[in-house]
């Protein structure tokens, strides 16, 4: 789940399960340990389950190790310098976890005056140990977030090699996202083209390849049959948060949403909306308010709904509301 936002990441669970609550979701990811939170794919902040973080770590390691040293380099630093960098982070997360102002200072007092100089405009100067899944995201103190050791937080990992980490994830992937093409598999999970292509090459006899928008798309054999011969018995309706993962998995989003209303969806600087999701396209947006315990859900059509359709927004908006424990109330634009 992605999850740079944790209250959007939750409610995408919600979406998927109604009868999830807050308190076990940030119980699996705080206390049971049963999720993790990191940077995972296209090197952006994910909740992984600790079960599949090897997998993940495995498959996207390198690419993000590259793609991370290649940006760091362009603040003036070597290799030498990453490493080094690496080094003190792990030598004082060693005692436990540290929030990240903490871990920051402490780390500038073992570092050298040019990555001290790097640290003061790079966003997240440890990248480097998240990409190679050494730390993750421990407990939050209060507001702040802290830093852990992957090897303080979780049981011994089995270790994959990253060709057999790749061929389980691709599969995973098309079974959620498919037909997909080798472009989207590439933009989705941050890895090189041509190595998606080999990818898809050895994998080949798992898939079946169809044609979808006048594109070659791929979707797994076991899959084919059974979605051929599926149909929507009702209306599928979702609210679904900003970022969720559903919006993401394709490099063309006409299938999801209509070009006229594309930029209502996915808008400047790489947000997303809130998104009214009917038989797996977005039909409206939607944004929410907070005032003390009252919950102000609006929605936007992009075309005049029925009452029939009305009705099913509202019980979503109802089990949603459960779901953040708040009084709400609904408004039509």
């Amino acid at each position: 789940m992605q999850a740079q936002v944790m209250s959007a990441a939750e409610m995408a669970w919600w979406a998927r399960n109604h009868h999830l609550t807050r308190e076990e979701i940030r119980a699996a990811l705080w206390q049971n340990r049963a999720l993790i939170k990191t940077y995972a794919l296209r090197g952006t902040l994910h909740v992984l389950t600790a079960e599949d973080f090897p997998v993940y770590m495995s498959a996207l390691k390198r690419s993000q190790a590259q793609g991370t040293r290649k940006i760091m380099m362009r603040f003036g630093l070597s290799v030498k310098d990453i490493e080094g960098l690496s080094t003190a982070t792990m030598d004082l997360l060693q005692a436990g976890p540290l929030t990240q102002g903490e871990l920051t200072e402490q780390v500038k007092a073992r570092v050298g005056k040019k990555v001290r100089a790097a640290m003061a405009v790079f966003w997240n100067i440890f990248r480097p140990s998240f990409s190679e899944g050494w730390i993750c995201y421990g407990p939050p103190r209060g507001q702040e977030v802290t830093f852990i050791r992957v090897d303080q937080w979780l049981p011994p990992q089995k270790e994959f090699p990253e060709t057999e980490a790749r061929q389980i994830l691709l599969p995973r992937y098309l079974r959620a996202y498919g037909p997909a093409t080798p472009q989207d598999f590439s933009r989705w999970a941050g890895i090189a083209r041509q190595e998606v292509k080999t990818l898809f090459a050895s994998l080949a006899e798992e898939m079946v390849e169809i044609e979808v928008a006048d594109a070659k798309s791929f979707i797994l054999r076991e899959d084919y049959e059974l979605l051929r011969a599926s149909s929507f018995a009702d209306q599928a309706l979702r609210l679904l948060p900003s970022f969720d993962p559903y919006m993401l998995g394709h490099v063309d989003k006409s299938l999801l949403v209509d070009l006229k209303n594309y930029k209502r969806v996915y808008r400047n600087q790489g947000w997303l909306s809130h998104v009214v999701i009917l038989n797996g396209k977005v039909i409206g947006v939607w944004t929410y308010t907070r005032r003390a315990k009252l919950w102000s859900l609006e929605i936007e059509p992009f075309e005049k709904f029925s009452k029939a359709l009305r009705a099913q927004i509202l019980k979503e908006a109802e089990s949603l509301g459960e779901f953040l424990g708040v009084s709400w109330e609904l408004n039509f634009k």
